[in-house]
């Protein structure tokens, strides 16, 4: 088991990231390193991943899109005005604030569905202020992981409509039928655990006082050292014709997008919008353009990357290998099957980088097991879902990392892996291990 290809592939790109190889680098060796631990050679290993990186050519095109019409939004100074406001409700408040973000990053998920589009709009304005009141940076990533993940975990609508979904019709697939209210209740478990891990987060680790400067942690700075002294005296900004057309390509973006399910049109749509009205001049396309792939690019391009290595380590079979190898370990307790499953789900997820894409593989592991030791329903739902999220949290190739990253690294001082995947990887995949082990035992 330990020869297999997703587990020895899983453990160079960690390692890789942990010495902070860049994550473009680690996921493209570990795919090498899995083509190559399966009997292939290094060119068919690299024609592997390149074929597979359409697969989510889509998604990156969105976020390229996402990340320009960001820019644009910036540029018309609705963002300001934002940030104005916050300030004068929060101030000096930390806990309020990262607590704030939290909430704003829950609706993104089911109330208005745009995933991580609205962090690049958010975030980067913030960044000073955050630097001012010293409040650091991994609490915002947790905050925003968390709800990034949480919502669609345990909240039957949208994005957690289409997950809770997946699950019930993979079990079904598989053998087992079970009413979608039946998997809601089961992902509460999990959730659970997301909870106390946000709270731990929040309110023990990452509650003291923290500056990051060119990558770095410097908590003894000065409170007027490199940090601008207009944080909270920024000058008034008076509302105009120009953030009410703002308000409105924000509008038909989302409207469109919710319509077509489209990002990329729901986006595109909103760029035009912003052009036609002038808000930005047609002169500054060359510009928002650069500025919008300098903010996103680096995410769409890991994306395209991670979708090959994830067509790397199903092409060789090596997923379906550790499925075969897996079941031939489990003949023990109920604690037991839990463990060693919930820790196969957590390389699966971790190599994969989506909790989504990941049920379906999980769930023909899962279900057969679990039927043949007799869990219920319920409790093989909880395990399968607690699976799928474990790794979602803390995989460099994951967009609930590579998104919280996008907007808290616009200023060059933060770091992928050591302050938004190692922090959440900890503080919600331990949490999750747990709860989906009491789920499976109690349930």
């Amino acid at each position: 088991m330990f020869t297999n290809a997703v587990i020895i592939s899983v453990i160079v790109m960690v390692v890789l990231s942990l010495v902070r190889i860049n994550v473009i680098f680690a996921i493209l060796i570990a795919a090498i390193t899995a083509g190559l631990v399966s009997g292939m050679s290094v060119s068919d290993s690299v024609a592997v991943v390149v074929s597979g990186m359409g697969n989510q050519s889509n998604t990156a095109l969105s976020y390229i899109l996402l990340g320009i019409f960001a820019v644009m939004i910036g540029l018309s100074g609705i963002t300001s005005i934002l940030v104005n406001k916050m300030l004068k409700v929060i101030g000096h408040r930390k806990l309020m604030l990262v607590f704030t973000i939290a909430g704003l990053a829950c609706l993104s998920q089911n109330v208005i569905p745009v995933h991580i589009a609205f962090i690049p709009i958010l975030i980067p304005p913030l960044l000073s202020l955050f630097d001012r009141i010293k409040l650091d940076r991994r609490a915002v990533a947790s905050a925003l992981t968390f709800g990034l993940k949480a919502p669609y975990i345990m909240i039957p609508a949208g994005f957690g409509l289409i997950f809770q979904g997946i699950i019930r019709d993979e079990m079904a697939a598989n053998g087992m039928k079970i009413a979608l209210n039946k998997v809601t209740m089961a992902m509460l478990f999990p959730g659970a655990a997301m909870i106390v891990g946000l709270l731990i987060a929040l309110l023990i680790t990452y509650r003291k006082d923290r500056v990051s400067r060119d990558g770095k942690d410097d908590p003894k700075i000065a409170d007027d050292e490199n940090i601008p002294e207009d944080v909270f005296h920024r000058k008034e900004v008076s509302w105009g014709l120009q953030h009410w057309m703002t308000i409105l390509a924000i509008l038909v973006a989302l409207g469109l997008q919710l319509y077509t399910d489209s990002l990329v049109i729901g986006a595109l749509a909103g760029i035009i919008v912003m052009f036609v009205t002038r808000v930005v001049k047609f002169y500054q396309g060359e510009q928002v353009v650069q500025d919008g792939i300098g903010m996103m690019g680096m995410i769409a391009f890991v994306m395209l990357i991670a979708s090959g290595y994830a067509t790397i380590l199903k092409e060789t079979g090596s997923v379906q290998s550790l499925v075969d190898q897996t079941e031939g370990l489990l003949n023990g307790s109920h604690l037991l099957i839990a463990i060693v499953m919930l820790f196969v789900g957590l390389l699966i997820t971790m190599g994969i980088g989506s909790s989504f894409g990941t049920i379906p593989v999980i769930a023909a592991l899962y279900v057969p097991i679990c039927m043949a030791a007799g869990f219920s329903p319920m409790a093989t739902a909880a395990l399968i879902g607690t699976a799928g999220a474990l790794g979602d949290a803390g995989s460099p190739a994951s967009d609930s990392t590579l998104g919280p990253t996008s907007g808290l690294n616009a200023d060059g001082k933060h770091h992928h892996i050591w302050e938004t995947c190692v922090p959440t990887f900890l503080h919600y995949n331990i949490p999750l291990f747990i709860f989906g082990i009491i789920a499976a035992v109690i349930l």
